[in-house]
């Protein structure tokens, strides 16, 4: 009798299994802004913003995704940094994250993230792996960009998660955790010589109780160039009354660049000749990682 109704209970479930549903695939978002999120253990929900370009992907996009700096929100940075419209003409996606009450957990700084231990890495974490199971992100293409407390978070990202990420682009930024990639990651910055908040020399206080000072942000990029195994950043490719950029010569696909705005302070270069997000796509599309 009990073998029967095991049999019974075994065909029951055949039944339901074979009159469920089959589980709807993901509809691929239209062009333009989407809000989205992704669920976080606990089941906290963090939100991002994805832009997606016009026209129909004939196979996955390149990712970029784009950090706000610190007591800033993914609004303002979509806005402030003209992300859209170089997507819109290259065909990539754009993600904007919010941080934590404004803020990342870049190791150094920032309050309010660093204070209570957010794990930020998982969260980009999620959002790349949500956009690679959907379809939609190419994971070889996979581009983190970030302005001040965002710029320290993708060099943190970078250093924690070097096999998920092609390149890195930071404004304004600095590196303020002990730092040993798995891999070789090209990187690009941009930095003013007037910026007081992060000081291009370094110095100042990484977060209001934090005094640990920034380094210097050539010493920065000198890092990323000796872990890469790269020559010194000796090659001109750009020069002008505003700026100047000097990197490597590529080894492998890699490149370290170095960006320095002359008179620039803290924010996003526009103008005079340095459009930082045509800059950056231009980059972030000809490099890539030692793997």
């Amino acid at each position: 009798m009990r073998n029967v109704t095991r049999a019974i209970a075994a065909c029951f479930l055949l039944v339901v299994a074979f009159a469920a549903p089959a589980a709807a695939a993901v509809p691929a978002p239209g062009p333009g802004t989407h809000e989205r999120s992704v669920t976080m253990p606990g089941g906290w929900k963090r939100d991002y913003l994805l832009h997606v370009p016009p026209g129909r992907a004939a196979a996955r996009r390149p990712l970029v995704i784009a950090l706000h700096g610190g007591l800033d929100n993914m609004q303002a940075m979509e806005k402030v940094t003209g992300w859209d419209a170089v997507a819109d003409r290259k065909r990539f996606l754009v993600a904007y994250p919010n941080g934590f009450l404004g803020t990342w957990n870049a190791g150094g700084c920032c309050v309010f993230a660093r204070m209570a231990g957010i794990d930020d890495v998982g969260f980009l974490d999620k959002l790349i792996g949500s956009l690679v199971r959907d379809g939609l992100a190419d994971p070889r293409r996979i581009y983190v960009t970030g302005f001040s407390n965002g710029g320290g978070m993708a060099y943190r990202y970078a250093c924690e998660r070097s096999r998920k990420v092609a390149a890195i682009g930071v404004v304004s930024g600095s590196l303020a955790v002990p730092c040993e990639p798995a891999r070789p990651v090209s990187v690009i910055a941009f930095h003013g010589t007037a910026d007081f908040t992060v000081p291009f020399l370094g110095g100042g206080d990484q977060d209001w109780n934090n005094k640990t000072p920034f380094l210097p942000v050539v010493e920065v990029l000198d890092f990323w160039r000796r872990t890469d195994r790269l020559p010194p950043l000796n090659t001109i490719v750009l020069d002008s009354t505003a700026a100047q950029c000097r990197a490597s010569e590529k080894g492998r696909a890699l490149e370290v660049r170095l960006c320095t705005i002359f008179n620039g302070g803290h924010e996003w270069p526009h103008g005079k000749g340095v459009e930082a997000s045509p800059m950056l796509w231009d980059f972030f599309s000809t490099v890539g990682t030692g793997a």
